[in-house]
């Protein structure tokens, strides 16, 4: 048996899959809805909406077994989304892949399995719509245009949820967003004994930029600067956009220092940004980096609090900001 491989960029697919807060969430009729269609269409007795976890797959919605989760490591859905587009078994007996997979010679017996990746809003392939039949099957390219078509909507439902979490301009979570994501990663930090590290950016000038170039050039100042924050940070930590310029971002296992040094070289991005534009402004930023203390700061908003007025002192003192770090 083959167990999947990891995608290129899993911890940001998991970072997305995570802050969407579907994961362990009830049965919804609007994801129902479509696994009962996907399994008409195929005449299959199984449908499903999965998605892939660190270490399972997860239904959402499924009709024809019971089960709610299987583990990663024998799903077909982890297979499926390593690519782009539907992944098909017509019979797993005859595939060395999968011919002595658990899910294959035991419940729920898989022989036939046809999975469309479902991608959100940034790309990430967070699981699939699949379905599947007891018998051996080779579906045409009318069966498989009917389930792309399908999983096209469920991410459109997945999508509506993931844009009410979502900063449109920049793409970066917004502050709702980062609270889902930002209050359960502490929680494990506290659990697991991990240290983490809040830091708060404020886009120095921004209303100069504004007032000086107007609201569309302001717009790009912001999608350019979240961009370069992006790329400094790491793929595992929560970026966000939670005011008009202002910035977070939740380090997990990392100290005040770790994240000092990567503050560095977001500020060396935007200095190699701002030569590069040699345009009519620069962008420049101010911050504060608190180092979370469960005694100290107990909740996301005293935590958010401290990095706020961290930022403001250094800006206050135009200091660098590693001179009014709060640990």
């Amino acid at each position: 048996m083959d167990r999947p491989a990891l995608p290129e960029n899993e911890e940001r697919r998991l970072a997305t899959l995570r802050s969407l807060d579907l994961l362990d969430t009830p049965r919804e009729e609007r994801f129902d809805r479509l696994t009962r269609m996907a399994r008409r269409v195929f005449r299959a007795p199984i449908a499903l909406v999965s998605l892939v976890d660190s270490n399972r797959q997860w239904f959402k919605s499924c009709v024809g077994i019971e089960a709610e989760e299987t583990p990663r490591d024998v799903s077909f859905c982890g297979h499926a989304i390593l690519g782009d587009d539907v992944f098909v078994i017509p019979d797993a007996h005859a595939d060395p892949r999968f011919r002595d997979n658990p899910l294959v010679v035991g419940e729920p017996r898989i022989r036939f399995y046809a999975g469309c990746p479902i991608r959100s809003l940034d790309g990430s392939r967070l699981g699939t719509l699949c379905v599947i039949d007891h018998v051996a099957r080779d579906p045409d390219a009318e069966d498989l245009m009917a389930l792309r078509d399908l999983a096209a909507m469920v991410e459109r439902e997945i999508a509506t949820f993931q844009i009410a979490t979502i900063d449109e301009l920049t793409g970066l979570g917004n502050r709702r967003g980062f609270t889902l994501l930002a209050e359960k990663s502490l929680r494990l930090c506290d659990r697991q004994g991990i240290t983490a590290t809040l830091v708060f950016i404020d886009l120095d000038d921004f209303k100069t930029i504004n007032d000086r170039f107007g609201h569309a050039e302001g717009d790009r100042a912001l999608a350019a600067f979240a961009g370069e924050l992006r790329r400094s940070f790491r793929d595992s930590d929560i970026c966000a956009r939670i005011g008009g310029d202002e910035f977070v971002v939740l380090l997990t296992d990392a100290t005040s220092d770790d994240a000092m040094a990567i503050v560095k070289r977001f500020e060396q991005a935007l200095a190699t940004y701002n030569r590069r534009k040699g345009g009519r402004y620069e962008l420049a930023m101010s911050c504060g980096v608190v180092q979370y203390d469960h005694g100290k700061h107990g909740k996301l908003d005293a935590l958010i609090h401290a990095g706020d007025a961290a930022m403001y002192e250094a800006k206050r003192h135009r200091s660098r900001p590693d001179e009014q770090r709060a640990d």
